[in-house]
């Protein structure tokens, strides 16, 4: 099986002029190498494509997988893990994790508290403070955690 690998480097981004903030979900090399090295040792050709823009290019171009394992992460705005598969939902590739819906909503913690909520699971208040404006609407009793609403790893 042909399987394409999309990821986004960390070392590819600093030296584009990027932070150490902005690519701290960012994967590097021997990450990739090693995932690399699994499809193969399973007998799968595997194909490094990169980030979603290496993708699109790729795509272009008139590449195609059997399957993309994606570990994308994205870059910009709140949807930004939900890129990738999108890209592949329209070319009809399938590929690894979740679609496109699942994981916009799930980087939202607002939004995935009160879906979670929603269907009756217990889960603790919160509040999305949107503007510093609104802070004296917060009702909520301390300790309190802030987060931002659509970071992970040590960022969220």
């Amino acid at each position: 099986m042909k399987i394409g690998l999309t990821y986004d480097l960390r070392p590819e981004y600093l030296a584009a002029g990027y932070g150490e903030e902005e690519t701290a979900e960012f994967d590097r090399p021997d990450t990739i190498e090693a995932i690399e090295n699994a499809l193969r040792q399973l007998g799968h050709a595997a194909d490094r494509i990169g980030n979603a823009r290496q993708l699109i290019a790729r795509l272009a171009a008139g590449d195609r997988w059997d399957l993309v394992f994606n570990i994308a992460e994205g870059l910009h705005g709140l949807a930004r893990e939900a890129q990738v598969p999108a890209i592949l939902d329209v070319y009809r590739i399938p590929y690894t994790f979740s679609d496109p819906l699942r994981m916009a909503l799930c980087l939202h913690k607002g939004m995935t508290k009160s879906l979670v909520r929603e269907a009756g699971v217990p889960t603790p208040g919160f509040f999305v403070l949107e503007r510093l404006a609104d802070l004296p609407k917060v009702r909520l009793r301390y300790p309190l955690f802030a987060k931002p609403v659509a970071e992970g790893t040590g960022k969220g």
